[in-house]
């Protein structure tokens, strides 16, 4: 059965590719987990900004990062992880997982759309792979992204940055 079951994997590479990386677990969780967390963030005057399930070395981590304007604390998050645990259990879910619940930082890097969203308006730390006109680091803000391009306003200019050049973006924090 086992020549079976691999020649029927083969021929399939969806399921090959789902089953030896178990990424489709991955986003059906992640999926499900928006879905639900969204409207328990609603509810609570919170925005989900991110949702991750990673598997780490010591088990499965179901990870969400709540926020709003001003930040949340240990309460909200608290209260959040209670009510979305509930939910969250009531669709049968049968993967083991360590659920997380925090503010995504005041220092977060911007990697998926839904996040960047978010923070347009904001002050954003930029590093570039390869210099443009010189600079490889700069700050500026971050006022638009489209079709996979940053857009900000750096030295009263509108800068367009593809995503893929990007090495890194993240929130500004002063102390």
């Amino acid at each position: 059965i086992r020549g079976v079951v691999k020649e029927w994997v083969f021929k399939n590479p969806l399921f090959y590719m789902c089953f030896k990386e178990g990424m489709c677990l991955a986003n059906s969780l992640e999926k499900t987990a928006l879905e639900i967390g969204e409207k328990i963030a609603d509810s609570q005057g919170v925005y989900l900004v991110d949702v991750s399930f990673d598997k780490e070395k010591d088990g499965n981590y179901l990870r969400l990062y709540i926020d709003r304007d001003g930040g949340v604390g240990i309460d909200e998050c608290e209260t959040f992880s209670r009510a979305f645990d509930e939910a969250f259990d009531e669709n049968l879910i049968s993967t083991n997982y360590c659920l997380e619940v925090s503010s995504p930082g005041v220092d977060r890097v911007l990697k998926k759309e839904r996040e960047i969203l978010y923070y347009i308006g904001r002050e954003v730390d930029v590093k570039l792979y390869s210099a443009m006109d010189g600079v490889k680091e700069f700050t500026a803000e971050l006022i638009g992204f489209e079709n996979k391009e940053f857009i900000f306003k750096f030295s009263d200019k509108e800068l367009r940055i593809p995503q893929k050049q990007a090495a890194q973006v993240r929130l500004s924090f002063k102390f």
